[in-house]
């Protein structure tokens, strides 16, 4: 047998992650209750708060209670993941795709209310409750082990990794289970791009590195949002390897043209997670700015805190700021198109760290214009003078100059949305990613 044997060093791994962890299966604890270090078996309502995940008697059994694949062996995709809401408001027609060439898809994430959702769609879904902001290293080794085990119980050919984190865990999941087939998809690399310390400059480079060198093998294909994004990979964006989507795509049909709205003020609205890193403070201050030169300029603000993200912003704060004339925060959406029906422009001043938003290519469907930064995936898809404007990042003043020239020529504003939505049309449409991403299934799948 050679040295550097690949099936031997996988069995070592689990060996020695097995004998040296600090938890043990519900059997080892009732087989004899003295050999569990029982300070990590956390009572089930912190389980419920994502906390310590994947050693619960609750996560284990309903791990094991998973049936088992209805497909043949090596003709699965798993869609890994951290949250099932991301996968069901951005991801959905990915499980058609893979449908369509033969692939049984499983979608492994954190559930909440999304997995009925998710399995209507034609996908089984395993949970698993580990959360998006937890990094002891404990809790990482428990994570890519779960994960190893659901990959070779599923006996899957293609892992689709999606979001940096699961990009590192579910790709070292994925060596340890033996699963060659390997998509990485960068949705953009969050806080750690638009956070400007050195120490988190480091990380991205090492977490770069680590994706490149270790992770990847050489039948990984590699998924981006953007043209921007795969340099930083040492990749090209036309490289074989390598596929660029129009972000997740929209349903066109669903995301209609709608008219302007009338009124004398111009409105408008933020569509997102309300993250310091959107640049929704930015936003609120360039409204300022133009309210108090005495333009009626009025900000909606639709979408919650995200307690698992290091950078959301308070609730406290975003009601201090609704208490100002001309700002409201109105929290989550259920339908978008409510939204764009009723504001003129569509903002996100984000700081970085995207990929393509999804919340840019749903308003730019229903024909409106976009006010963002220069940053990867916005210039991307935005066109300063086109389809929108474009500022500097953390620009509060000519943010604030662009709504005032606005704020006098709305047959600007309509064309500008007109050609957004032909932008989308013309390439950013959820049939188009259906169809590259089938290319890539059934490309993988010959192998």
């Amino acid at each position: 047998m050679p040295y550097f044997d690949l099936a031997r060093i996988r069995a070592i791994i689990f060996h020695r992650a097995r004998r040296n962890s600090r938890f043990c299966s519900p059997r080892d604890f009732r087989a004899n209750h003295k050999m569990c270090n029982t300070q990590y078996l956390l009572p089930l309502r912190e389980y419920n708060h994502g906390i310590n995940p994947l050693t619960s008697d609750t996560q284990i059994q309903a791990s094991r209670s998973q049936p088992k694949s209805t497909g043949e062996p090596g003709k699965s995709i798993a869609y890994i993941l951290p949250e099932d809401w991301f996968f069901a408001s951005h991801f959905m027609p990915l499980i058609r795709a893979a449908r369509s060439v033969g692939l049984i898809p499983i979608v492994i994430t954190r559930t909440s209310r999304h997995k009925a959702v998710i399995e209507e769609a034609g996908a089984r879904v395993i949970p698993m409750t580990f959360a998006r902001n937890a990094h002891s290293p404990l809790t990482l080794v428990r994570t890519v082990l779960f994960l190893a085990r659901a990959l070779k119980r599923e006996q899957v050919s293609i892992v689709h990794c999606i979001t940096l984190r699961s990009i590192l865990l579910g790709g070292t999941a994925a060596f340890i289970a033996g699963v060659r087939l390997r998509i990485f998809a960068v949705t953009g690399e969050g806080f750690l791009a638009a956070n400007r310390k050195v120490t988190a400059k480091f990380v991205r480079v090492m977490t770069r590195l680590a994706i490149t060198n270790l992770i990847a093998n050489s039948r990984t294909h590699f998924v981006f949002e953007n043209e921007s994004d795969p340099a930083g990979y040492n990749l090209s964006p036309g490289a074989e390897n390598v596929t660029i989507l129009g972000g997740a795509g929209v349903d066109t049909e669903h995301y209609r043209e709608m008219p302007l709205p009338g009124g004398q003020a111009l409105k408008i609205a933020v569509v997102a997670r309300m993250l310091w890193s959107k640049g929704i403070d930015v936003a609120v201050e360039g409204v300022q700015i133009a309210r108090q030169q005495g333009y009626d300029v009025r900000l909606s603000l639709y979408g919650a805190p995200d307690d698992a993200n290091p950078r959301t912003v308070p609730r406290e704060t975003l009601e201090i700021w609704s208490m100002q004339d001309g700002i409201d925060w109105y929290g989550p959406v259920a339908d978008v198109r409510d939204v764009w029906g009723n504001h003129h422009l569509a903002c996100l001043l984000s700081r970085g760290g995207e990929g393509l938003p999804r919340t840019l290519l749903e308003a730019a469907s229903c024909g409106r214009a976009v006010l963002t930064t220069d940053v990867p995936g916005c210039r991307d898809f935005i066109r300063d003078g086109q389809e929108g404007w474009i500022v500097p990042v953390d620009a509060a003043e000519p943010f604030a100059r662009i709504l005032i020239m606005l704020f006098y020529n709305r047959i600007m504003v309509e064309e500008a949305g007109k050609k957004a939505r032909q932008r989308v049309s013309a390439g950013f449409t959820e049939n188009k990613v259906v169809q590259q991403m089938q290319d890539v299934y059934r490309s993988m799948s010959t192998e």
